[in-house]
């Protein structure tokens, strides 16, 4: 007769699976551990141009050979195609990179985003041929004509016109300056963020731009970076195609002549290889393809390699991460994830970009972020020590090329140049 006070086998065997499971679970929720040492040859050797040159802050460097294989890519790309190239003065916010890219691909057409940047472009490249990326104030374009005035043989911006509001609003201005105002207008091919969405509206507005005195109808924009992260990238950009085709058809049937002469640009560094492969546009924007930030990593982009880093010191590495005030349990969450093993301090922090070298870095969420020493930890197989560089790959190149001051060019194992930035503008 069994023993009721004994457990059965049963439960016995039940009671051990049991604990397998949350023995497999604990093992499952423990994250792997992805230090992998330290710099690799690349990162080595930049962190020593970085270390001969004195340049121990923060510091946005730009590779010379990566940066010419990205515009030897768009060159080929291009290459037997009727397209021109107009680089998007933003993305390469500081002239010496803006010049490097202009003349790799023969170029001078430039695209602007605000005020400040195109008054830069004015003042240093006076003949260029710039089309505003994004409508400005009427405000931000009588500020500009303010500075530069209109005169004999110097070439008008394209102002960027996407309402008829707007098209009033700079019709007044050139007829109060009596100025020969150049508008181009955006079309909403898809991505929804403003523009003309509709045939009718933009066939009423180019006759009010032709019954406005001093208005001149440069041509047609439509932006079309969503396509590539679209379900149906395929269906996504005939359909933005088909859109700019109506468009262009607008245009034939409301001015006459060959649509062709006009500016028909298209695309930005997400579409711009769509596009080699056959479009009704003659020309693409480019600007950020030539130094490949993270959220570029598109399969359009494949033949682009990452040509910026961020390089900053670090300035106190710790053996252990401790979170203030769960200091009693810095142990379990090290065992949970043992890339919090380390914990290091560096220069500066909280930028729109990710640590790349050495591999194995993290930001720490309940640390919190901080943009005078940013805390990222790793596993106790990260080799880092206090005055090492960390290296961040830029997710962008607008929103962060600006707060480094001049840029390090680095070329042939060495830091050849520094080439200064844009004043800081949004």
């Amino acid at each position: 007769m069994a023993n009721p006070d004994r457990p059965s086998r049963r439960l016995a065997l039940t009671g051990l699976g049991g604990l397998a499971l949350i023995g497999a679970g604990v093992l499952v929720a423990r994250r792997p551990d992805r230090g992998q040492g330290g710099h690799d040859a690349y990162f080595q050797g930049l962190a020593k141009a970085l270390t001969e040159a004195k340049l121990v802050q923060p510091t946005l460097v730009i590779d010379r050979a990566r940066l010419d294989h990205n515009i030897a890519a768009v060159r080929q790309t291009l290459a037997g195609t009727p397209l021109g190239v107009r680089v998007v003065v933003k993305s390469l916010p500081s002239m010496p990179l803006i010049e490097a890219v202009a003349d790799g691909l023969n170029t001078d057409r430039f695209m602007v985003f605000n005020g400040e940047m195109l008054g830069e472009m004015r003042r240093r490249r006076p003949g260029a041929d710039i089309l505003m990326g994004k409508p400005l104030p009427a405000a931000a374009a009588a500020a500009f004509y303010d500075a530069f005035p209109a005169g004999p043989g110097a070439p008008q911006p394209q102002w960027l016109i996407d309402s008829a509001e707007r098209l009033a609003h700079y019709g007044a201005i050139a007829k109060a300056r009596g100025l020969a105002m150049r508008v181009n207008f955006e079309l909403d091919v898809g991505l929804h963020r403003g523009g003309f969405a509709s045939l009718d509206d933009l066939a009423h507005a180019v006759e009010a731009a032709k019954a406005l005195p001093g208005i001149e109808i440069s041509g047609l924009m439509g932006y079309d970076p969503h396509v590539p992260k679209t379900p149906d990238p395929k269906g996504a950009f005939a359909r933005a195609q088909a859109i700019y085709a109506d468009a262009i058809d607008v245009l034939k049937h409301r001015l006459g002549g060959d649509p062709a002469r006009l500016t028909l640009n298209t695309a930005g560094s997400p579409t711009y290889a769509l596009h080699a492969k056959g479009t009704v546009a003659n020309e693409v924007s480019i600007g950020s393809a030539f130094v490949k930030p993270a959220d570029f990593d598109l399969n359009t982009l494949t033949n682009h390699v990452p040509a910026a880093f961020i390089a900053t010191p670090v300035i106190k590495a710790l053996p252990q991460m401790r979170v203030p005030s769960l200091e009693a349990l810095s142990g379990v969450i090290r065992f949970f994830d043992p890339n919090t093993q380390r914990a290091f301090f560096i220069w500066g922090g909280h930028w729109m970009a990710k640590p790349v070298s050495p591999p194995g870095l993290q930001f720490n969420g309940l640390y919190g972020r901080s943009s005078n020493q940013e805390l990222l930890t790793g596993s106790a197989r990260v080799r880092l020590a206090e005055d090492d560089y960390v290296f961040f790959r830029p997710a962008q190149s607008e929103a962060v090329f600006l707060q480094f001051g001049d840029l390090a060019l680095y070329d042939q194992g060495r830091i050849t140049a520094r080439w200064p930035t844009f004043p800081v503008s949004a």
